[in-house]
């Protein structure tokens, strides 16, 4: 099962200048629980708004440069993988049941055509963007379950987990 798993506003804001908008260290625990021990595919962009590797996961990075190679602790070699394509990307997943497809734009937009299923935390409000999460086709898609998840101490705005799943 290929998984989107994405964080977006009520008009589908990802980020902007490479970064996230918003502060949701809920939604931070809830991608590392989904996604350790998993491949994760993600655009070079993505990949170079990390400080470094996340940890237990295969980073593949989709770039179209053939003479890319990522700035990574050279002990962190065997976590990367550079590749030229979806299809590339999601060869080198193969070993694993459930890669997840983390961003950006352009790379949402090539996995929603392969992608089963949607993990997206639906953040309740609009944000100055530069980078968007592509509209759902409800006709394609069907919504499973939500969580909602109400402002507090910790999150400045209010947020709900939803699943899709492809019709």
């Amino acid at each position: 099962m290929i998984t989107l798993i994405a964080a977006a506003g009520e008009k589908n804001e990802l980020g902007k200048d490479n970064d996230l908008v918003w502060h949701l260290p809920d939604d931070f625990k809830r991608f590392k629980k989904l996604t350790t021990g998993h491949p994760i595919i993600m655009g070079r962009k993505t990949f170079e708004s990390f400080p470094k590797p996340l940890p237990n996961r295969l980073h593949i990075i989709i770039t179209r440069n053939k003479e890319y190679t990522p700035v990574i602790p050279e002990s962190r070699a065997h976590d990367v993988l550079v590749v030229t394509s979806m299809d590339a990307a999601l060869l080198k997943a193969i070993h694993d049941e459930q890669p997840f497809i983390i961003g950006g734009g352009e790379i949402y937009n090539l996995g929603l055509e392969v992608a089963d299923k949607i993990e997206l935390t639906r953040v309740h409000s609009t944000f100055d963007a530069d980078t968007y999460f592509p509209k759902i086709d409800s006709a394609r898609w069907e919504k499973i379950s939500e969580e909602k998840h109400e402002r507090d101490d910790k999150h400045d705005v209010a947020f709900t987990y939803e699943t899709w799943v492809r019709k």
